[in-house]
Formats: C-alpha cells, structure tokens, sequence
C-alpha cells in the first residue's frame, strides 16, 4: 500500500523544501503548458485568435478560482484530522468532500456555460474575437467537471503530504497538451476549440493519475458506512471551503473588471494583457508554490497543535518567497522585451508588454508574501480574513484604475493589480501573525498550569 506523509515529525526546513520542490515543478508544468498554448496560438494563428483565448482568461480565473477554493478548503479539513491522526474522521471527510464536489461540478457546469454570451459581453469583448472566445469558452467550460475531479484529487493527495504524485501527472498531462495543441493548430488547424480540447483531454489524465494514487492509500479507504455517515462533516467543509472559493471569485471580479477597461483600448492590448498576465503567473509560481507547501504543513501541525512548529515553517517558506522576488522580479523588470518577443507578433502588442511587466516585476514581492501568510490564516481555520482580503483586492483593482486611466492608460491596469497584491499582504500578514500569537500563548497558559 501506498504511505503517506506526516509533516508534523522531522526537521522542518527538509520537510518542507521535500514537500516544496516536486510540488513547484507541478506548478511550473502547469503554468509553462499555459505559456506553450498561448505561444503556440498566438504564432500558429496570429493576435486576434491570441486575444480571444486571452480574453477568456478572467472568466475561467472567476470559475476555476471558485472550484480551486472550494478544493483547498476542504483539503485543510482532511489535512488536519490527518494531523490530528483522527483516521475515521479523515475517511468521512474525504467521503463528504467528494459528494459536496459533485454537486457544485454540477451547479458550476451548467451556470458557466449559460452565462458565458452575457460575461463576454459584459467585458467589452471585441466584435473580431468574439466568436473565438466563445467557442474556446464553450469547450473549456464544457470540462470543468474533469478540471475540478484533478483540483480535489490533488489538493487531497497534498492534503497527505504527497506532492510526488501531482508532479506526475501533470508532467504527463503536459506533454499530452503540448502535443495536442501543436497537431491541433499547426497541423489540422482546428482553431482556438483545438487548444481547449487538448487542455481537457489532458486533465483527464492528470485525474486518472491522481485518483489512482489515492484509491492506493489504505488508510483513507472508504467504506459505504463513511458515505452513510458524513452528512455532519459536510458543514465544517462548507464553512471552510466556501469563504475560500467565494475570496477566489471576488478577486476574480476585480481581474474582470480591468479585463473590462483592457478590452475598451483595442485588440492589441487584450493581447499584451494576456501575454502579461501569463508571465506574472508564470514568475508568482514559486511563492505560489510555498503558499500551497505552507497550507498544508500548518494544516497538519495545526490538527496536531504544534503551533512553534508553524512558526518556523512561516520562516521557511517566507525565504523561498524572497529568493524567487529577487531572482523572477528581476528579470521581469530588466527583460520584458525579450519576453514578449516569445509570444506575440505586432509591435503595438509588443510596446505595451514591455512597459506592463516592469511595474508588475517591481511589486511581486507583496503577491509572493501575500501566498504565505494567506495559506497560514487559512490553515488555521480561519477562512474569513483571506475572503474580506477578496474583497477589498476587488475593490483596490476597481478603484485604482478608475482614478488613473485617464492619466495613465494601459498602465493603470498594472498599478491597480500592485495595490491589491500590497493591501491584502499587509492584512493576510497582520491577521497570521495575531491568530498564531494567540495559540503560542493558549497553549503555553495550559502547559504552565
């Protein structure tokens, strides 16, 4: 049978960076086969058909961004009762997990793809792309529910400290998609439909691959009795899991709404706000990553209230999110030319990417910590703080490019996204450091009596 991983024993710098770095390469894949489709667009069919998948992307971050959350937030549940070595409760959770996904797979489904005409023409899309960015919708919203089954898979799977195993499977998936997009487009120029399908025919592997993993670990084998009684975990889950996917969502709106002024300037910026977007993605990975490695090491150690050894994890994965500032925030400042040459054609597209990355570059540094001290508060129950963060994200990107778009143009859509990364890491990182403290001196109070 296949073991699990408690992230509550050893030493936390090495337990970590063994949790962290298969775990970065799974999100590097996945954002290098994001960056591969768009190149492989943009150069096999030209800017328009670029800006119509790019145009997409705030719907789907508004979408995906919900389900991702819902994963996550169930997954520090099970994290925690594995922690807290509770193997019943584990079981039902993980049972109350998959039914509560299968509704909302349901709900999500059929709500985007009846809604998708109205967002596209609620974001201004161009008359010349929106046919594109329909069809492109259509199919990648028609596999959301492939999409979710591997978000849950491997937020469980990371959940039990394996972060082998997404690693696999989307090093597989990747090559699938890379494969398929380039026969899809290049050879049988299938148009923006072809790079969708290959996106979720790859998924599909990605979850084949997950769910095999975990129907291998005995202790998380369920029985019809822990489907029979988990109706009473399906509460926690949603009180958990919801606050989180609704903080996705509302950031999204914000990311929806400077998609909404981008799209008003022309075509050309749709795509250098794409080719942008890919990039800050692409570069915010590794602090992504120890975001997601921080979850699930304070998830465990919060279930098994080893409180000072979150505190060192904080260290850890704080100097991971400060190297990868340094080093990716540098070459966003100093080479955005050389990287826009990678994805896009015209030389309008060009100029506007090359003025956008360097302001984003600059500023990483606060969406980098923002990833740590979120996943923190988060893994230690308390799910409202990061949505209220949601909130007032959405309202900075809002609000800065209302006031700065006359003057600045294009590039307030950059100094909107720098002010709602720095705002909500301040909160994210007061409300860890308050939530923390409180336990530290909990639990002492109680050792000392």
């Amino acid at each position: 049978m296949a073991k699990i991983t408690d992230l509550t024993k050893g030493n936390i710098t090495r337990v970590i960076l063994a949790f962290f770095f298969p775990m970065l390469m799974t999100n590097l894949l996945q954002q290098i086969y994001t960056v591969a489709d768009t190149a492989i667009v943009g150069q096999g069919l030209g800017d328009d058909k670029l800006a119509a998948v790019g145009n997409m992307a705030s719907l789907t971050f508004l979408i995906f961004g919900f389900a991702t959350g819902l994963a996550n937030g169930f997954s520090i549940i099970i994290a925690q009762h594995f922690g807290a070595k509770d193997f019943s409760a584990l079981r039902k959770s993980i049972a109350a997990t998959i039914q509560l996904f299968i509704v909302f797979s349901i709900i999500l489904t059929i709500g985007s793809m009846a809604a998708l005409p109205a967002l596209l023409n609620l974001i201004q899309t161009e008359a010349e792309i929106f046919a594109d960015s329909l069809k492109y919708g259509y199919c990648i919203f028609a596999g959301l529910s492939v999409t979710l089954t591997y978000n849950i898979s491997s937020a469980m799977l990371r959940a039990l400290g394996d972060s082998k195993t997404p690693f696999y499977a989307i090093l597989t998936s990747s090559v699938i998609n890379i494969t398929l997009d380039t026969v899809c487009i290049l050879l049988l120029h299938t148009g923006v439909e072809g790079a969708a399908l290959a996106t979720v025919f790859s998924q599909v592997i990605a979850s084949a691959i997950c769910i095999k993993k975990l129907w291998s670990i005995s202790e998380i084998r369920f029985s019809r009795d822990d489907f029979q009684s988990c109706g009473t975990m399906c509460i926690p889950l949603v009180l958990n899991g919801l606050p989180m996917a609704l903080m996705n969502s509302i950031t999204a709106i914000g990311s929806v709404v400077l998609q909404y002024f981008v799209n008003g300037f022309g075509v050309a910026y749709t795509s250098s706000y794409s080719v942008s977007g890919r990039y800050i993605n692409l570069f915010m990975q590794p602090a992504c990553t120890a975001g997601f490695t921080m979850s699930a090491f304070t998830s465990q150690n919060y279930g098994a209230k080893e409180y000072e050894r979150i505190r060192s994890g904080l260290k850890v994965c704080l100097s991971i999110a400060l190297v990868s500032y340094v080093t990716l925030g540098t070459v966003m400042m100093f080479f955005p030319r050389q990287l826009a040459l990678l994805m896009v054609k015209g030389e309008d597209a060009l100029t506007l990417t090359e003025h956008y990355l360097p302001i984003c570059g600059f500023m990483l540094f606060a969406v980098d910590f923002l990833f740590v001290f979120r996943s923190g508060v988060q893994s230690m129950g308390h799910p409202t703080i990061p949505m209220i963060s949601g909130i007032l994200e959405m309202v900075l990107r809002v609000v800065v490019v209302f006031l700065l778009i006359d003057q600045y143009g294009f590039n307030s859509t950059a100094y909107a996204q720098t002010a709602a990364w720095f705002c909500a890491f301040l909160m994210n990182g007061l409300a860890f450091q308050y939530y923390l403290h409180q336990k530290l001196t909990l639990k002492c109070a109680v050792t000392t009596a």
